[in-house]
Parts: C-alpha cells; structure tokens; sequence
C-alpha cells in the first residue's frame, strides 16, 4: 500500500462516519489486499448466526469459493430459507444445516459432538450469532443472553473443535465497532448490577469477543492449532440492525453497507492466505486495526484476567 493509500486509510478509519459506511468501503477497494482464490479442493467451514445478515452473507460468499459451510443457526426454519436464499445466487452451493442456540452450552456440546462424528476436519469457524437483548435475559444455564452468545458460545465452541483445526485453519470473531466505547474497566461481564441496556451490554460483550479472541491466539500454540482474529464489519445493513437500531437505521440508511460488504473481510480472512501470517490481530476492511481509540481509553488487566478466568468457569474449558 502506497503512502498515499495508508494516509487516505487512516483518515478513513479515525473519522469513523466515512469509514463505517459504504464510503469506506467503496474507496479502500481501490487499494485493499487481494482477493481470496477459490479453494482447490473441497474443505468444510462453520458460520454461525448464518441465518439472516451478515452471517447468511458470509455462507454464501465462503460457498461460492467453493467451501462447503455448515450454517449454524437457532431456527430450522430460517436456516433452510437463508439456504434456499443462498442457492438462488450460488446454485451449486454446497451447505449443510446445523440447528443450534450458540447460548445454550449443552446446545453447542451437542454440535461439537456431531461435527466431530462427520468431519476430520475444520478450515474456519466464523462467530457471528449476535443478539442485542430490549431486557435482561438468561440463557439455558443462568448466564446473561448477550454473554452467553457473544464470548461463553464461542469460546467453548472454538476448544471444542480445537482437535479438527489444522495449521491452515482459521477462527473469526466478528465483533463491531461499537465496541472502542467500552474499554473494560470493571468485572461485572454478566450485567449484573445497575440499570440493564441491550446496547451497552452487546458493545461490552463485543469488546469481550476481541479480548478472548486474543487470549485465544495466545493459548493456541500446537503446530496444528489455528489463527484467531476478530473484526468489526462498519456499519451493514441487517435484520439485527433494523430490529434492535431502528432510529440508527433510518437515520444512516442512506449510507449503510449491504450485508455483503459487511462480510467482506470475515470472508477474506477465513480464505485469503495473509490471514496466516498472524494472530489475535483486530481488522476492518482487509487491514489490522487498532483495538483501543483513542489509545489511551485501555482495558484493565485486572479485568482482562477476570473475564477469562469467568469464560474458563462457565463453559469448564481448560487452555
């Protein structure tokens, strides 16, 4: 990337609006990172949330390179419609139907143990079951619902699957940018105490997701283990968005990516090879990203330690 290139990039970035938006993503396509090639012989992936949005739009990119993608999703019914939607566009796609509820742990046990039992292997799992509670709401085994989806699911997910990676595989946490708001600074990851907000609590377990997703790269380091990233899509226009933003929605309708833009870089970074050359790194549109703007808004490490010592007792996982 030319001086030129970076200089436009990171003023794209720190102005926020522009680079959310399908701006940014229209002018960093002149100068962003290659795209993937489609894979040479047939490998599996895993998309959660891939019912609706912007996991729907990553199943069927990742299946057009030719992978088959299981799509993981709570509803039966909504998967086999997103497959049906995805097969209008990609007519040989190649997808399976998961049904699971990635807050329930006994319900991502059972996926680990069926995936297990049918692949020998797993290329990338791709995090992007999301939900923005209007109260607070327990999952299956007592934990906060956007907790329990976000950081608990996933994590115990990716170890259970940990044996299917190889050195060529790949794990996403799709996060967003709402989460540069709420540096950790306290332990409460459950919303325990003080007035309950949907949108609060998805922006913490959104940094949550980043946090893990780094403690994860720093944990996985068998030869055949995968790289772990996170990312935030900008600003996409979703079913969740509409759903749980609805002013947001209108007022930035305008200028909203479409889900497919949003889901450039997950995709990217579960097929394209410099995705191989790190991890535990943060990206938005193909490029690393700083986790904390500004700089100095950090998170404790008290409560960086705090949060995977909790993650490790609630889903009993031990790395």
């Amino acid at each position: 990337m030319s001086l030129l290139s970076r200089t436009v990039d990171t003023i794209l970035d720190r102005a926020v609006v522009p680079g959310y938006s399908r701006v940014g993503a229209t002018v960093r396509r002149r100068f962003w990172a290659a795209d993937p090639l489609p894979f040479a012989s047939p490998i599996d992936m895993v998309v959660t949330g891939a019912s609706s949005g912007l996991g729907e739009a990553t199943a069927k990119q990742l299946a057009r390179l030719g992978a088959r993608v299981h799509l993981v999703g709570r509803s039966a019914e909504r998967l086999d419609a997103a497959a049906a939607a995805i097969r209008t566009e990609v007519p040989d796609a190649s997808l399976v139907m998961r049904e699971c509820d990635i807050s329930d742990l006994d319900s991502v046990a059972a996926l680990i143990a069926a995936l297990a039992s049918e692949l020998t292997s797993v290329h990338a799992l791709v995090h992007c079951a999301g939900v923005m509670p209007d109260e607070r709401r327990l999952s299956a085994q007592g934990h906060e619902s956007a907790f329990a989806t976000h950081v608990l699911g996933p994590v115990a997910l990716t170890v259970g699957l940990r044996e299917l990676f190889d050195a060529g595989s790949r794990v996403v946490f799709v996060s967003s940018g709402g989460m540069y708001a709420v540096p950790l600074q306290n332990s409460d990851f459950e919303f325990c105490s003080g007035r309950y907000s949907g949108m609060t609590a998805y922006a913490r377990t959104k940094r949550m997701q980043v946090v893990v997703a780094e403690q994860l790269a720093e944990r996985f380091s068998l030869e055949d283990d995968p790289v772990v990233h996170s990312m935030h899509p900008g600003w996409a226009a979703t079913p969740g968005v509409t759903g749980s933003m609805p002013l947001f929605d209108s007022v930035m309708k305008p200028i909203l990516r479409s889900a497919d833009d949003g889901a450039d870089t997950i995709v990217w970074l579960a097929a394209a090879d410099p995705a191989l050359t790190s991890t535990g790194t943060f990206w938005h549109d193909r490029a690393p990203r700083p986790t904390h703007y500004p700089s100095w808004r950090g998170d404790s490490p008290r409560v960086r330690d705090a949060l995977w010592t909790s993650v490790c007792a609630a889903t009993g996982i031990g790395i």
